[in-house]
């Protein structure tokens, strides 16, 4: 790995011009109601209380959109300041100490510190350089609410990984991601979703005010969820699933081989082109005979949907929708599914979606939901949806963002994605 080297007066003036250009964007207004719905998605653990002498340094502010217009122009505005920091040499590489946090010492803590204020998340402090102290500790929380990582104030290794890319590789996503950007903010309506893959995270945006956010499962990068555009249509609720023919070939039957009990214990059921229930044993599952048949996953709370499906046209034939599977949303690492989009806290995406949709509540969603009942929401006036593969962008706040290239489209060679 590439080492940096880098002086006193040269990193402490490049957190001063990264803070100050943070600092010099003023807060968007907000409406108090929309104002009130951004506090309760607001992560309470996100650090945004900093000591006195770190009151420059800010946080993500969680009502601005990734995607506005305001966002290609801040976007711009931050390469002049990367290409100072690698024309002074970068920012240096952080050793191994384990894990870090409040309270410890070592000698790493002060490379950390250089790295922190080198990026403008500290600001410069007298405190000793080898000790893990509270201003650190929040720097490092800034830093991993920049990066997409788990907002814990503890350097560990996914945060040192992330501190170790170069500032040359965070140089080139910001180039790469202003035209991604440019395109796609061309022509924004005042109302859609967003799906940020790479982030692996979801907005209901409106009038400019991220008014829902999202914690998502995206594709695994073998199996990548694709960039499109379309309209949210429908909800079914307690759905069926059907088991895509992808799937039952490169998982269901190798699953099949080992487990025979496999389908029932998960209320699978197999059905011939005639709609006739087929017992597996009747299958051959050291053959391809499965791909002929249809396999249908029973509605219930064990099903792979979970209680909801969102629907839009997409030749891809991927949708959004719940998943059992939620201990998946406190990963930092979300990249597990076959190309659709798990989203969590869900019915509070769909309590938006069918706001102007007559009879569908919020206690009507959730009391639909408890009967188990199979059924259907055409919502009145089909919402934008864009699935989009942004791996940097800079708010209107000032506050640069990073993700891991995780598809290998932002030419990172080795720095795309965490190991």
């Amino acid at each position: 790995m590439q080492r940096f080297n880098i002086t006193r007066r040269g990193f402490l003036g490049g957190a001063a011009a990264v803070a100050g250009a943070a600092g010099s964007i003023p807060a968007l207004a907000q409406d108090a109601l929309l104002e009130q719905l951004m506090r309760q998605n607001q992560n309470a653990d996100s650090g945004g209380g900093f000591d006195a002498a770190s009151r420059n340094v800010r946080m993500p502010k969680a009502s601005l959109p990734t995607l506005s217009s305001a966002t290609v122009e801040t976007t711009e505005q931050a390469i002049p300041r990367y290409e100072a920091i690698a024309a002074r040499g970068g920012w240096p590489q952080i050793a191994g100490g384990g894990r870090l946090r409040l309270g410890a010492k070592h000698p790493s803590v002060a490379q950390l510190r250089e790295r922190l204020m080198v990026s403008g998340d500290l600001e410069f402090s007298s405190s000793k350089a080898e000790v893990y102290d509270s201003f650190v500790e929040q720097a490092v929380r800034r830093f991993q609410a920049r990066h997409g990582l788990s907002i814990d104030g503890v350097a560990q290794e996914h945060t040192i990984v992330a501190m170790n890319v170069p500032v040359e590789a965070r140089l080139n996503q910001l180039k790469v991601n202003v035209a991604r950007l440019r395109a796609i903010t061309k022509a924004l309506p005042g109302r859609f979703v967003m799906c940020n893959i790479p982030a692996a995270h979801i907005e209901a945006v409106e009038e400019g005010v991220a008014v829902t956010r999202h914690t998502a499962v995206v594709g695994k990068p073998d199996r990548a969820s694709p960039e499109l555009t379309s309209r949210i249509v429908e909800v079914n609720f307690n759905p069926f699933w059907t088991v895509p023919v992808s799937i039952v070939r490169r998982d269901l039957v190798p699953i099949m081989q080992k487990e025979p009990d496999y389908l029932v214990k998960n209320r699978i059921r197999i059905f011939d082109r005639s709609n006739n229930e087929v017992p597996p044993g009747h299958i051959n599952w050291y053959s391809q005979e499965a791909v002929n048949y249809r396999f249908r996953q029973d509605p219930g709370n064990f099903n792979s949907l979970g209680s909801i499906r969102i629907n839009f046209p997409s030749q891809h034939g991927v949708y959004m929708h719940d998943t059992p599977l939620r201990n998946l949303f406190g990963e930092d690492f979300r990249f597990h599914s076959s190309g659709c989009v798990r989203v969590e806290n869900v019915r509070e995406l769909v309590t938006w979606l069918l706001r102007d949709t007559p009879n569908w509540s919020r206690q009507e969603i959730d009391g639909v939901i408890a009967s188990g009942d199979r059924k259907d929401a055409r919502i009145a006036r089909p919402i934008p949806l864009q699935w989009v593969y942004v791996t940097a962008w800079v708010t209107p706040d000032g506050v640069v963002q990073f993700r891991d290239d995780i598809y290998n489209r932002d030419g990172l060679g080795s720095f795309a994605q965490r190991t």
